[in-house]
């Protein structure tokens, strides 16, 4: 398994009137994670769309079990479970600075070829990089 761990902090412009963080900013922060493994694994989002790759999302879901609070530190666990064919899965655990699971989810996203926006096989240089990893 991959696993990648990115802080963040939860801004006062993300918040809603009881001080949480808003629902809907955990697709951001999901997508923080994200990003940030795959640049720990050497391949920004960027280089990929140069490459003519794209990821858009298939599927997302959320978990919620506490609320973030304005100001809070959170850590974003994202992990790679299983090595990518088509689609690449990423699961996600939010904690608060004090340790705790506020939130569980993932994502499922597809590559896709821009020229075509048809989705194709993960490249095989991707897969290089995490094979030194025990993915299933």
């Amino acid at each position: 398994m991959f696993v990648s761990e990115t802080k963040i902090r939860v801004r006062y412009a993300e918040t809603d009137k009881m001080g949480y963080s808003y629902y809907g900013n955990y697709a951001q922060y999901y997508e923080i994670g994200r990003v940030e493994a795959l640049r720990q694994l050497g391949i920004s989002y960027k280089s990929l769309e140069d490459m003519g790759i794209m990821l858009p999302v298939l599927q997302l879901i959320i978990n919620f079990k506490k609320p973030a609070l304005y100001d809070d530190e959170l850590t974003i666990k994202t992990c790679i479970t299983d090595m990518p064919k088509y689609r690449i899965k990423f699961n996600y655990e939010i904690y608060n600075a004090s340790k705790e699971l506020i939130n569980y989810g993932e994502t499922t996203l597809v590559f896709v070829k821009s020229s075509t926006m048809k989705p194709f096989h993960c490249p095989s240089w991707f897969t290089d990089l995490l094979k030194d990893f025990d993915l299933q």
